[in-house]
């Protein structure tokens, strides 16, 4: 990561019919981030954290999500 760990204020914004926050531009640059990029949210006690979505991740995530559509009667029996 090319940015030095340092606090920036931020504020809650009306965006649409949603809510969001604007990333300062110096951010996104040192991170090499732009818009349309995805992000991965965490909620940790007491917090927010983005991350860039790491791209085996996702993949992974989708199969995981395919595998358990596909079987999710017997998922379900197993579960019970």
């Amino acid at each position: 990561m090319n940015v030095n760990v340092k606090t920036t204020q931020v504020t809650i914004r009306k965006i649409g019919n949603s809510e969001g926050v604007i990333i300062p531009k110096e951010v996104l640059l040192g991170l090499g981030l732009k818009a349309g990029d995805e992000l991965t949210l965490e909620v940790p006690a007491g917090g927010i954290f983005l991350k860039k979505r790491e791209e085996e991740f996702a993949q992974q995530l989708a199969l995981a999500e395919k595998f358990m559509s596909r079987y999710e009667t017997a998922l379900k029996k197993l579960a019970e």
